[in-house]
């Protein structure tokens, strides 16, 4: 199979977003949602295996990846701020409906252009993002402590949050099966959060994620309402979040496809090729 991946850059309320792109034009649309502190380089499995039957795009945030970051004194790093743009990245692009693929910090921006525009989302796959508050584990006290009172915190929450180790656990969790790994996927994000300007870029947005939690049932009323299209996919070696989560999902929507996969959070780091064929299907279905 030919597969072309495109990487491209468009000028979004004056950033420059970065984003790419695979797949037929008039194809239906994916829209992938990175995480922390990944980039769009996340989906790049998905791209090369789903280009044939569908327009895939991935962008990076402000501040992620190869979109600008701006000075935290001239933007303001907030999960609507950042959602916004996205909605905007959607509207240069000229899309007008997709089915959205969040993860991690894709679930609280992909929700709010959800709400925001509810007619442009066709389908949900949520891949380890949370929803509930009781979706956040024990290593969010000191995260909390942090949002209660962030100078007393703000050191913790870094060591916490943008550690080597921390880093690593996020990919790897409490799988023993190691040597799946590449490291370069936490070395790479290392390198990357200890880049001028990204701890305080990064905890200024970490700093706002507590609005999410104050948002998540905002987000449960709506899938409790709408019972959108939802495909749930999790890896059970997360450490990130409570390992509970899916159901809760299955709750709000019991027609949810749900699926707990033998990996990590970012579940593509090993099981690309068993997510691609989940989402295909799923996506097949709908159609």
């Amino acid at each position: 199979m030919n597969i072309q991946i495109l990487y491209r850059t468009v000028q979004v309320d004056g950033l420059n977003i970065f984003y790419r792109e695979a797949g037929p034009k008039d194809a239906p649309v994916l829209l992938l949602l990175h995480g922390l502190p990944s980039s769009s380089r996340m989906f790049q499995p998905l791209l090369i295996r789903l280009t044939d039957k569908y327009r895939l795009i991935a962008p990076d945030y402000p501040g992620f990846g190869h979109s600008d970051w701006p000075d935290p004194k001239q933007f303001d790093y907030t999960f609507d701020h950042i959602a916004r743009v996205m909605d905007d990245f959607t509207q240069a692009l000229g899309l007008t409906s997709y089915t959205l693929y969040m993860q991690d910090y894709g679930g609280p921006v992909g929700f709010r252009m959800v709400l925001a525009h509810p007619e442009r989302a066709e389908a949900l796959i949520v891949q380890d993002a949370v929803g509930h508050n009781e979706g956040l584990g024990a290593n969010w006290a000191t995260r909390r402590a942090f949002w209660a009172d962030r100078p007393a915190h703000e050191e913790a929450l870094r060591k916490n949050l943008l550690s080597i180790a921390a880093t690593k656990t996020r990919h790897v969790g409490d799988d023993l099966n190691v040597e799946l790994y590449d490291p370069d996927l936490w070395t790479d994000e290392y390198a990357f959060l200890n880049s001028p300007g990204q701890a305080q870029i990064q905890s200024d947005l970490f700093y706002d994620y507590r609005t999410n939690v104050d948002a998540y049932p905002k987000w449960q009323a709506w899938m409790q309402k709408t019972q959108p299209k939802l495909l749930v996919l999790w890896g059970k070696h997360d450490l990130s979040f409570d390992s509970g989560e899916p159901e809760r999902y299955r709750k709000d929507v019991p027609s949810a496809e749900v699926h707990v996969l033998d990996a990590g959070h970012f579940a593509l780091d090993t099981k690309a090729d068993e997510i691609a064929e989940l989402v295909l299907r799923f996506m097949s279905a709908r159609n």
